[in-house]
């Protein structure tokens, strides 16, 4: 017996990655992928996130489509440690499936980087493993970011009055994916369906849009403004993520009527009959990242984001919310 008859092909391994460094020639043949921290900082921190897509790899593989799906990965790890911010330095990329496709890691990897690429950070390295017992794929990603000591934002700033912006999303992200799955499962939801509203896209090309990646936008916000708190918007939707950039004597009221819902979002909550506290917590809702800054300096983040252009689309954003005494 060898290693290929147990369902593990080191040669298909070596090849894919072989592959890959044509894509990434800076990619070391070592252990591990090395970075000289940057010069300029008196007393740097390191910050560090570790995240991955979740079932929004279900949707991939009925859509037959892993193009985005690695621009995904990035955005939810950098997204993460910007919040404090930090300029995000480098990623990390780990893949398990069954059996290696040379066609879809070649799709993800284009994704990560892609995505590396829009975060303004180095793919240093990462791990790909073969599963023959399993028959699930999953992805991880692991980004470090550089921050001043004496830069870090954590909220403590905060003060009653500040104003919440909220940085439209480009869709669902990858967050409330298993409630969409559980939806297609019982066929309440069609991958087929069409909304003239939404540029005729499809849901599944619609779900498949990629996360948002922030990093560059954000860089230009803290750089210029008094920025006092920041949050990714993931799990918990605003109702808990805003609360987790505040310190604990301040509160968020969030005005959910200051922006448009998004399209994905009445057909899902429609679909599965879903309660519109339940959507608050699941979904983003089509704000993906939430800066807060005082109210003076609201014209000027305003001028800010408007005059950015993504690597993806211009950044829509508007003020949702306010900090107030939590009493």
């Amino acid at each position: 017996m060898n290693y290929k008859d147990a369902g593990v092909d080191i040669d298909a391994g070596n090849k894919f990655v072989q592959d890959l460094k044509k894509k990434v020639p800076y990619l070391e043949d070592g252990f591990g992928g090395k970075m000289k921290i940057p010069s300029g900082y008196d007393s740097p921190v390191l910050v560090s996130g570790a995240d991955g897509v979740g079932t929004k790899l279900r949707i991939a593989e009925l859509t037959r489509s892993y193009k985005t799906i690695g621009i995904d990965l990035v955005a939810m790890c950098v997204n993460d440690i910007i919040t404090c911010g930090a300029l995000p330095l480098y990623f990390l990329d780990y893949i398990s499936c069954q059996k290696i496709d040379p066609n879809i890691l070649s799709d993800i990897m284009d994704g990560v980087i892609t995505g590396c690429e829009q975060a303004g950070c180095r793919l240093l390295g990462g791990e790909t493993a073969e599963h023959p017992k399993s028959k699930d794929m999953d992805l991880a990603g692991f980004a470090t970011g550089i921050v001043e000591e004496k830069d870090i934002i954590d909220g403590k700033n905060a003060k009653k009055g500040d104003k919440i912006i909220g940085l439209a999303s480009s869709g669902v992200h990858s967050n409330g994916i298993s409630l969409i799955n559980h939806l297609l499962w019982h066929q309440k939801l069609f991958l087929k369906y069409r909304d003239k509203g939404d540029e005729h896209l499809g849901i599944g090309e619609e779900i498949m849009k990629p996360t948002e990646i922030y990093a560059p936008l954000v860089e230009k916000l803290v750089s210029n403004l008094p920025v006092v708190a920041m949050a990714h918007i993931t799990g918990g939707g605003l109702v808990e993520n805003v609360p987790r950039s505040l310190p604990k004597h301040l509160h968020a009221v969030i005005d959910y009527n200051s922006w448009t819902l998004p399209t994905i979002f009445s057909t899902i909550q429609s679909a599965g009959e879903v309660p519109e506290e339940e959507m608050k917590r699941v979904f983003n809702l089509g704000i993906g990242y939430t800066v807060v800054v005082p109210e003076e300096a609201v014209e000027d983040a305003m001028y800010i984001i408007r005059g950015y252009d993504s690597c993806v689309h211009n950044t829509e954003a508007y003020v949702i919310g306010e900090v107030v005494d939590n009493s």
